[in-house]
């Protein structure tokens, strides 16, 4: 058996082609899912899945090595989760960042051309805040407006921004 920590394998070693399918047969019966290779000059019948290996140690009455198995597990589990939501997390906050860093530049562009000073106050405040607070959520900037606006509200007016800042990009070419 394979440390549970690194990987789940387990695997029994057998002389004959027989002897490995009556294995594979009996933990089989036991709700045990095992796989048969050959190797050599020897059949393997192994378990990959860490419950499969869990029930045969259960039923050979290896108690501590069920405990050091299913502690493995949830350890891998936990570890898993977490990388799941770190990549996550990273991931949003680098869309986060990109989103911002256009918003920002068609800001830019707005003032640039002397667009920005004739939108309506609301436009406005979008685009103060968004400069102001560069690495901010929607949410984060939309709590911060007067009155504070959901990040849906806050989204259609950057969308707002974007769409005035592609119809003055196009005009200027």
């Amino acid at each position: 058996m394979s440390d549970p920590a690194a990987r789940y394998h387990l695997e029994f070693r057998c002389s004959s082609l027989p002897q490995a399918e009556q294995l594979q047969g009996i933990l089989e019966q036991d709700g045990i899912i095992a796989g048969r290779t050959r190797r050599r000059n020897y059949q393997v019948v192994y378990i990959k899945e860490s419950e499969s290996i869990v029930r045969l140690l259960q039923l050979m009455g290896a108690s501590v090595n069920v405990m050091a198995t299913e502690n493995a597990r949830i350890l891998k589990e936990l570890r898993n989760n977490v990388n799941r939501q770190v990549n996550c997390e990273t991931a949003n906050i680098g869309k986060t960042v990109e989103s911002a860093a256009r918003q920002r530049e068609d800001i830019r562009l707005l003032r640039e051309r002397g667009i920005l000073q004739t939108l309506p106050a609301q436009l406005q405040e979008a685009a103060a805040l968004r400069e102001e607070y560069p690495g901010a959520s929607l949410s984060e900037l939309g709590k911060l407006t007067d009155p504070p606006v959901g990040r849906s509200g806050m989204n259609h007016r950057m969308r707002k921004l974007s769409a005035l800042a592609q119809k003055a990009g196009q005009e200027g070419n």
